[in-house]
């Protein structure tokens, strides 16, 4: 139901836009968000876009990534800027309905897409 794609190999300060194609039903009411996987570490938030347009992010990314949704609601996207060797993962797209305090939870979300592996270069 979430297909994620758009990762690959770049070098550090270099652009990448991610896209997790939404297929099967819509999430027109919950949340969508981003978490990564660095190799041998925990998977960890990025960040998330609610069904009323508000945005959140891990603070290592805010001002370089920007989340995003269309207006038919079927891709989220996540645009990466300046990227650096420590944005290297797996990055994931996730959808859910945590609650307000739960939104950086990978617990608060319930579908995941297989994941699109960045990679950058220093």
């Amino acid at each position: 139901q979430l297909q994620a794609s758009g990762g690959g190999l770049v070098e550090a300060g270099a652009s990448l836009r991610l896209s997790c194609a939404i297929s099967g039903r819509t999430f027109t009411t919950g949340t969508m968000a981003w978490f990564r996987q660095a190799p041998g570490k925990e998977r960890d938030f990025v960040a998330a876009f609610t069904w009323n347009g508000y945005t959140f992010y891990t603070d290592s990314v805010k001002g370089r990534f920007t989340i995003s949704r269309d207006n038919a609601k079927t891709t989220l996207y996540l645009q990466m800027n300046s990227l650096k060797p420590e944005d290297t993962a797996v990055y994931f797209c996730a959808a859910g309905q945590p609650i307000r305090s739960n939104i950086r939870a990978s617990s608060g979300y319930r579908t995941w897409g297989q994941g699109t592996l960045v990679t950058v270069s220093s």
